[in-house]
């Protein structure tokens, strides 16, 4: 039997089958998309929306990203997008060009990764390097929130809560 030696993709399938496991899906749109009021109109009526991908997870590239800081951009970028199925979960994290940049992006309910750009000399880079996981503060004490996989540092403030 001949290996293969492809290197691993960069997400993963999470379970989509559990029950009461939601993953951005409208159950309500689902019951009303047609409708006796929408069969009416031609106009109204909707497909099941091919093309939305449920269930994947893009973790282990937010992880490749960040552990790439300080390497040029052209091989971080090819080598990504050979093990992605597209490359659109790539643009979450990295600012393109002179675009807008976020000192962390949010990827998940309680999960934080650094925000990246390309510098001028084409290397990757994180917006602020100063930030860590020993400084930050979680929103909530029921959840286990992380920056680039560390934990949060500081404990939850009952004082700040809504």
């Amino acid at each position: 039997m001949a290996r293969d030696h492809r290197p691993k993709p960069l997400y993963r399938k999470v379970n989509t089958r559990t029950h009461g496991v939601r993953h951005g899906c409208d159950r309500m749109a689902g019951r009303a998309r047609n409708s006796k009021a929408a069969r009416k109109d031609e106009g109204r009526q909707q497909g099941m929306r091919q093309g939305v991908r449920h269930g994947l997870d893009y973790t282990p590239l937010y992880r490749f990203l960040v552990s790439r800081v300080g390497r040029a951009w052209d091989a971080v970028y090819s080598e990504a997008v050979a093990r992605l199925d597209h490359e659109a979960p790539i643009w979450h994290l990295a600012a393109r060009g002179g675009g807008p940049r976020a000192p962390k992006v949010r990827t998940g309910a309680s999960t934080w990764f650094s925000g990246l750009y390309v510098d001028p000399d084409g290397m990757l880079a994180k917006v602020d390097p100063r930030l860590d996981a020993a400084r930050l503060r979680p929103d909530c004490a029921c959840c286990t929130h992380t920056f680039d996989g560390v934990p949060f540092g500081l404990p939850y403030d009952e004082s700040n809560g809504a």
